[in-house]
């Protein structure tokens, strides 16, 4: 008997009201962790602008969220105008629409084909967006595509999921606030949610992309996933994929 297919990974299909609750959740917790949670949200947005090499040009942030990210960038008019945010969620991309309405805002899915030239992009940033996609590779596979193989950068921040410290973390913030808002069990949310391990990330990766620096949050100094919540990725894609 052949091994199942690990990807794309298969959800249980939501109930309208839990699409309701994931997108209403998905934008309040975008609004709480930076008034909460400062510290861990200038580590997720400060890695990928401190490891950008200088003079890129294009830009495209997937999984923009409320744009965020934005607000960290020191961006000239040019980059201004050549950065593209990706956003599955309509609620959540109006919202960057109108807090900053001199980037290019895109309705989408990063695992499909993007409407973006080969070798588009000097910068790829992805901040808490891997550990959601069911089909991972896909999502790679076109990043790598769109990247410019010579100058570009993959630039991304993971949560440490399934590590003594992220349980924690999680059981006294994001479920602390979704009991409070929404009520009832907040496990069907999380799991559907945060369905990619760290391993698994990098693993996939490798194929695509060359790591050139790694960093922990908060115990830099400790490069193991029990104590820490995050980890900042920065890559660069290789000239072919290997193994293609």
């Amino acid at each position: 008997m052949p091994a199942p297919q690990k990807w794309p990974k298969i959800l249980p299909p939501l109930t309208a009201e839990q699409r309701r609750i994931s997108d209403e959740f998905m934008k309040l917790w975008h609004e709480v962790l930076p008034r909460r949670f400062g510290l861990m949200e200038r580590f997720n947005h400060a890695f990928p602008v401190r490891h950008s090499k200088p003079g890129f040009a294009t830009t495209l942030e997937v999984g923009a969220g409320l744009g965020e990210h934005l607000r960290y960038e020191r961006l000239t008019p040019a980059q201004e105008k050549g950065y593209h945010c990706l956003e599955l969620r309509e609620n959540m991309a109006a919202e960057i629409r109108r807090e900053f309405p001199n980037v290019q805002v895109l309705t989408g899915d990063c695992q499909k084909r993007l409407p973006f030239p080969d070798g588009y992009f000097d910068r790829v940033v992805a901040v808490h967006v891997f550990e959601h996609l069911p089909d991972l590779p896909k999502a790679l596979a076109e990043i790598h595509r769109i990247l410019n193989k010579e100058r570009g950068q993959l630039l991304i921040v993971i949560p440490t999921e399934d590590s003594l410290a992220y349980k924690i973390a999680r059981k006294i913030s994001a479920e602390r606030i979704y009991k409070k808002n929404f009520g009832g069990d907040y496990s069907w949310f999380y799991k559907r949610e945060h369905i990619n391990l760290p391993a698994e990330i990098q693993e996939e990766m490798a194929p695509y992309f060359v790591l050139k620096k790694r960093s922990w949050f908060p115990f830099f100094f400790t490069p193991r996933l029990f104590c820490n919540l995050c980890l900042g990725l920065s890559l660069e894609p290789r000239a072919v994929r290997v193994g293609s």
